[in-house]
């Protein structure tokens, strides 16, 4: 079975490399954990780290962190559909709401819980994703915010996820404007501005900043190190927490090129073979993971001289050259992958997934001791 290791050390490292960042500038930060699909014993890792509140887009998820730690505050940040609205009170503190319809839904269901929940209003601000117009926010603020058992603690934004769009100092500032008006026009205070995700960390300390965001929801940059802003890496961060291993099931030296009259793939993809890259023969190899665990375009074999030739539902093929390593059928060849390779992997269960506390890496091999094993 193939397997997906998380290096808890250089995790540990990454948390405490931005929880100094945000403790320095006075910033509140919570760890968005939708990658780890819910998984238990990688959650209790990110746990153990003393993290005080915890995002997720999945009340499954939600619901295994109660369990786990009852006392980390946990949000939803997708808005909640109306009739799941007795689960979001169960299972998240607060959520991230645009909808007039899902907030009288959410209070509802915590008055018939006796609690009272949070709730902060997501402004749209140019992703065209979730958010309320700026617009439109005095009238919308007015139909909620005495909702009973909801209070509303702030406002938020979404950007780059969907389009791309990058954050900026307008943008930003438009956060604090919407803040302003509400407090003056219904002598309120929020108290939160969640502008900052991990797309925003690069701009910490830079006139594109307001001094008035004051809460960050961040995932990839705990998780990869990466500077989302430039597509860059951080460079006090570790990058490779994540590695894939699967193992060779075929060996054979081919040619390159198909034989036959050509149709559609299993992805309803017609190929086309011509250049030179087709010519000849090379070896072959068929590790044990395919489409239905992980897209190929999100692998890179660590062994820079393989290539990747293709892929089924079950089995990816690689193109090994002259195969000068020598490898054989049951040798492990490892991979790192981006963001959506480990959560398309996280969310595969034919892959089974494992805590490395120390690591050794050789080119093409995953070699590692200490391993913490879980069978999925």
């Amino acid at each position: 079975m193939a397997y997906l290791t998380l290096d808890t050390r250089k995790l540990k490292r990454n948390y405490q490399h931005l929880d100094q960042l945000f403790r320095r500038h006075g910033l509140q930060w919570s760890v968005v954990t939708k990658l780890l699909c819910g998984n238990e014993h990688y959650l209790e890792e990110v746990l153990s780290y003393g993290i005080r509140q915890v995002c997720d887009s999945r009340l499954a998820n939600l619901r295994t962190i109660k369990k786990l730690a009852p006392e980390v505050e946990t949000v939803f940040i997708k808005p909640p559909v109306p009739k799941n609205a007795s689960r979001v009170v169960e299972y998240a503190d607060v959520s991230l709401n645009s909808s007039l319809a899902s907030l009288e839904a959410l209070s509802k269901a915590a008055v018939r819980a006796g609690k009272i929940h949070k709730a902060i209003l997501m402004i749209e601000t140019g992703e065209r994703r979730e958010g309320i117009m700026p617009q439109q926010l005095l009238r919308f603020f007015g139909q909620v915010y005495q909702l009973p058992h909801i209070q509303i603690i702030g406002l938020g934004t979404n950007l780059t996820c969907m389009y791309g769009v990058l954050p900026d100092g307008e943008k930003l500032q438009t956060l604090e404007l919407c803040r302003d008006m509400i407090e003056a026009e219904y002598k309120t205070r929020l108290p939160l501005l969640s502008g900052g995700a991990s797309v925003t960390v690069p701009l910490i300390n830079t006139d594109a900043m307001p001094g008035s965001i004051n809460h960050f929801r961040v995932g990839e940059t705990l998780f990869f190190g990466t500077d989302v802003y430039r597509h860059a890496r951080l460079p006090d961060m570790d990058h490779d927490l994540f590695r894939l291993t699967a193992s060779i099931i075929e060996l054979h030296k081919k040619p390159n090129a198909p034989e036959g009259d050509l149709g559609y793939n299993v992805s309803g993809v017609k190929k086309e073979f011509e250049g030179k890259a087709f010519e000849g023969e090379s070896y072959r190899a068929i590790v044990d993971i395919g489409l239905l665990d992980i897209a190929p375009a999100h692998l890179t074999p660590d062994d820079s001289r393989i290539k990747i030739a293709g892929a089924s539902s079950d089995m990816l093929v690689l193109d090994l050259g002259d195969n000068n390593k020598q490898y054989r059928v049951g040798d492990e060849l490892s991979f790192t992958l981006d963001y959506m390779g480990v959560l398309q992997a996280m969310h595969s269960r034919y892959i089974e997934k494992r805590k490395l506390s120390h690591s050794v890496h050789v080119p093409g091999l995953s070699v590692g001791n200490k391993f913490w094993k879980q069978a999925v």
